[in-house]
């Protein structure tokens, strides 16, 4: 983007989410004072950061436990160090060091597992995929079977005997109450 200021062509680029997190983190850093919330807005305009985003970006910070928060009467204060950045970093360091393992123990015994069975289903002479065949061909025969007695379902005498008596009955029951 390019502006014109006092005649002059000016590049203003805008910044990023992540620039302007690191310019409002930037400012906790370098003073390393306790701010209130009209004083980092202050701050982060004076910085480059648009007066509207800086309580959005502050706010973000503070959800991502890089900027402390605590209400004392009316009023938020809001801090961070350079140090509590660093411990969160080493924490989530930790963490995924442990989750590593617990995945790589998992993985172990998988594979142990995994070699148990296989253990009995060594296949020398390919009858294995010959029986696979056979069961999927014996299976596309059931389906074929179960759709011919679903078609012949639809005639079967003792469904239509059952259908005729139950017709018979809504008759005499018809007739009775129009004799009434």
């Amino acid at each position: 983007l390019t502006q014109i200021h006092r005649g002059k062509m000016v590049n203003a680029t805008r910044m990023s989410k992540e620039e302007k997190r690191k310019t409002i983190l930037g400012i906790y850093h370098g003073t390393k004072q306790v701010y209130t919330e009209k004083e980092i807005l202050t701050l982060g305009s004076k910085s480059g950061v648009n007066s509207n985003t800086v309580v959005d970006i502050n706010q973000s910070l503070v959800d991502d436990d890089l900027v402390d928060k605590e209400k004392i009467g009316g009023s938020n204060y809001f801090w961070s160090f350079p140090a509590k950045k660093d411990r969160v970093l080493q924490l989530q360091h930790e963490q995924t060091l442990q989750s590593i393992e617990g995945l790589q123990k998992k993985t172990t015994e998988a594979s142990v597992v995994l070699a148990d069975v296989k253990r009995g289903r060594e296949d020398e002479n390919g009858e294995r995929a010959k029986k696979l065949a056979r069961l999927a061909e014996l299976s596309k025969e059931r389906q074929v079977a179960e759709e011919e007695l679903g078609s012949l379902m639809e005639n079967d005498p003792q469904a239509l005997a059952d259908l005729k008596k139950e017709l018979d009955l809504v008759k005499q029951a018809a007739n009775r109450w129009t004799d009434n």
